[in-house]
């Protein structure tokens, strides 16, 4: 079942543009900001996995609002760095501009050939009654020589090469297409599908209780 109305259990300002536009390939589900409930704000990212900390979100804004909340935990995993920045990438330093810069220092010397990574994520629905509907979704890339297209995308993007999409970076792409083909957008059509399946009152493989 798709909810007709949900709130975005996210402060971060890309994640909202992103996660909106693709909550309406649900249909029409009106989405409301975390920013319209004064107080309510996601807990600390303390779980082993992606889809432990997406859950932990949603549940906590879901039971502060009231509504059904939609979370997601995202990372860039590296092969050549053993996964890092993985659950970490949020907190590899202050700033996005820090993250890429202290990334590239990471890989300095290592040849593209030797530069793999993966961005993964992990959505969860989570409803007021305490079920919790999670999916996830992965791009395989490597990381550029440098950063390209800053202004555009946020986070990672502009030193993140698909392998779908040649030699650009997710911040060379259009919108269109990184919304096609994304590790955010992978997941929430996981997601999409799942609720599709499942019948509320019985949950279905991949929605945990209380």
């Amino acid at each position: 079942m798709i909810p007709p109305r949900l709130v975005l259990a996210t402060g971060n300002a890309g994640k909202v543009r992103e996660l909106t536009a693709l909550v309406a390939e649900w249909g029409a589900v009106e989405v409301v900001s975390l920013a319209d409930f004064p107080g309510v704000a996601c807990p600390e990212e303390t779980g082993t996995t992606y889809g432990e900390n997406a859950v932990a979100k949603a549940r906590a804004v879901s039971a502060a609002t009231g509504l059904p909340a939609l979370a997601d935990d995202s990372g860039l995993a590296v092969e050549a760095l053993g996964g890092a920045p993985g659950l970490h990438s949020a907190r590899y330093a202050a700033t996005d501009g820090e993250r890429i810069a202290k990334l590239l220092a990471a890989l300095a010397g290592v040849p593209v050939a030797g530069r793999a990574a993966r961005f993964c994520c992990a959505v969860a629905l989570a409803w007021p009654d305490g079920r919790v509907h999670v999916a996830s979704g992965e791009v395989p890339g490597t990381i550029a020589l440098a950063a390209r297209g800053a202004g555009r995308g946020f986070g990672y993007d502009p030193i993140f090469i698909a392998d779908e999409l040649g030699d650009r970076t997710f911040a060379e792409a259009s919108a269109a297409e990184k919304h096609a083909l994304s590790h955010r957008a992978r997941a929430m059509r996981a997601l999409g599908a799942l609720l599709d399946s499942c019948n509320v009152a019985r949950p279905a493989r991949g929605v945990l209780g209380r």
